[in-house]
C-alpha cells in the first residue's frame, strides 16, 4: 500500500479537476503523486497500449527516492539492477580511466540516500501502471486541440472525445502539443548527434569487462555508455553517441542507415565495444533533440513537465530522474495550495524547476564535449578530461543528492525547515 497521504490543504477543492496528456514515467508519477496528496488526474495517453521496447532507464537517487515514498520501493527493486560501479574508460585500449563504486560497499545508498538503478523502460511503465491500477488512465486518446475558455480548458482528441479540465498537464514529450498551446511554437533543436541503441543479452558479450557496472567508453568525437538491467542482471541497455550527421532532415526522430553505418563512429575501438553495438541488427540512428530553454513553463491553466518543458541531452542519465522531480514537485504544491490561485502555483512550480533543470541540461552539452575530445587536442587537455572525470563524484554528487520533496516542502513552509 502507498504510504499514508501527507497532511494538506487540497480538502479545500477534492474535485480539482487535472488532465495530463502522455502517459508516460512523468503522467503516472504525477498521478501517483496526486493521489497519494488525496487529488485525482485524469491521464490521457495517445498509445493504444503502455508499450516501450528496446530502451532503458537509469533512476538515480533523486527519483528512486520519491519513488520508494510512493511505496514502489520492493516492486522497483524486483525488476533492476544496482550496478556495482561507474567507471570511465579508453574508447579504444578499454584502460580503466576513473572509477568510483555504486553498489559495491554500499557507497552510492550512504552518499545519495536512496539506490541507483538500471531498469527496462517497460518493466519501470509496469511497476507505475500496476501501482496505478487504471485508475484515471485513458489509452488511445491523442490530443488534437487545446483552448481556454475562462477558467476552463477544453482538450479534443483524435478518437473524438472531448474533456473539459481545472488545468492541464503537458507531459507529453519533446514535440509537445501542450507546449506549442503554450509557447507558440516548437521550440526544440537538433543536437547535432545521433544515437545507436538496443538491449543485448549478457551471453552475447564474452569479451564485456565488469559486465555489472555502469560505464562510458570514451573517445575521438563519439562514446558508448551501457548498464545492466533486470531483476537478474541478464540484459545490458547500451547508447552508443557519435557526433553528426550535420543536419537532420527526417521528420521522425529515426532515420534509416547503410548497413555497418552504427560501426563507422568505433573504428579501431575496443573488441567489447564493437561487440555490444553488432550484437544486434541496427537499421536505424536516433537523432538526440533538446528543448531550447523556456521563459515560461505555463499559460493560463496549462503547464509542462519532463521532456516538453526540459528535453536534455542524456548523458547525466537525467531525463526521466528529472520528470520524476517535476511530478512529486507539482503534486504537492497542487496539494497545499489548492484551486485558489492556481496562476500563483504554475509560478512556483516554474521557480522551484527551472533553474535545476536547466544547469542539468547546460552540464549535459558540456559532459558531451568531454566524452568526444579529438586526439588532436593533446595529452594535457586529455589527461585534464580524465582528471575530472575522477571528480565525478564529488562534481556531480549535487544532482544525485536532490530532494525534491524536501525542497517542495520547504517552499510550502519555510518555517518547517
Amino acid at each position: 500500500m502507498p504510504p499514508t497521504a501527507p497532511a494538506s490543504r487540497s480538502a479545500l477543492r477534492p474535485n480539482l479537476r487535472v488532465a495530463v496528456v502522455g502517459g508516460g514515467i512523468g503522467g503516472l508519477t504525477l498521478g501517483l503523486a496526486l493521489r497519494r496528496h488525496g487529488l485525482k488526474a485524469e491521464i490521457y495517453e495517445q498509445a493504444a497500449e503502455l508499450a516501450e521496447i528496446g530502451a532503458a532507464v537509469a533512476l538515480s537517487a533523486n527519483a528512486t527516492r520519491e519513488l520508494e515514498r510512493l511505496g514502489l520501493g520492493p516492486a522497483l527493486a524486483a525488476v533492476s539492477t544496482e550496478p556495482t560501479e561507474l567507471i570511465f574508460r579508453d574508447g579504444r585500449s578499454g584502460a580503466r580511466v576513473a572509477a568510483c563504486p555504486v553498489r559495491d560497499g554500499g557507497t552510492y545508498r550512504a552518499k545519495a540516500g536512496a539506490p541507483y538503478y538500471g531498469v527496462h523502460r517497460a518493466d519501470l511503465q509496469k511497476v507505475l501502471s500496476g501501482a496505478l491500477a487504471g485508475e484515471g488512465l485513458h489509452l488511445g486518446h491523442r490530443l488534437t486541440a487545446i483552448a481556454q475558455t475562462g477558467d476552463a480548458m477544453a482538450l479534443r482528441f483524435e478518437n473524438g472525445a472531448e474533456v473539459e479540465a481545472d488545468l492541464v498537464v503537458g507531459g507529453d514529450g519533446v514535440r509537445s502539443p501542450v507546449r506549442r498551446w503554450i509557447t507558440g511554437g516548437e521550440r526544440v533543436r537538433y543536437s547535432g548527434t545521433s544515437a545507436f541503441r538496443g538491449v543485448v543479452p549478457m551471453g552475447l558479450l564474452p569479451a564485456l569487462p565488469d559486465p555489472q557496472a555502469i560505464q562510458f567508453w570514451m573517445g575521438p568525437d563519439a562514446h558508448l555508455l551501457h548498464y545492466a538491467i533486470g531483476g537478474e542482471a541478464d540484459s545490458v541497455n547500451f547508447f552508443a553517441v557519435v557526433e553528426g550527421p550535420r543536419a537532420w532532415t527526417s521528420e521522425r526522430w529515426l532515420d534509416a542507415i547503410a548497413p555497418g553505418e552504427h560501426l563507422a563512429g568505433f573504428a579501431g575501438w575496443h573488441p567489447a565495444v564493437i561487440e555490444m553495438i553488432d550484437a544486434l541488427p541496427q537499421t536505424h540512428r536516433w537523432g538526440l533533440f533538446v528543448t531550447d530553454p523556456l521563459r515560461r513553463w505555463h499559460r493560463g491553466r496549462a503547464v509542462l513537465m519532463g521532456d516538453s518543458a526540459h528535453a536534455m541531452l542524456p548523458h547525466h542519465g537525467q531525463g526521466a530522474n528529472t520528470t520524476i522531480e517535476d511530478a512529486v514537485t507539482l503534486a504537492a504544491l497542487l496539494a497545499a495550495d489548492g484551486a485558489g490561485d492556481l496562476d500563483g502555483t504554475m509560478r512556483r512550480y516554474q521557480d522551484l524547476r527551472q533553474m535545476r533543470t536547466r544547469t542539468i541540461q547546460r552540464s549535459a552539452w558540456a559532459t558531451n564535449r568531454l566524452l568526444h575530445l579529438p586526439d588532436s587536442v593533446g595529452p594535457a587537455a586529455l589527461a585534464e578530461r580524465d582528471a575530472r572525470m575522477r571528480r565525478f563524484p564529488e562534481a556531480f554528487g549535487w544532482i544525485h543528492a536532490f530532494d525534491a520533496q524536501s525542497t517542495v516542502d520547504r517552499a510550502v513552509d519555510p518555517q518547517a525547515a
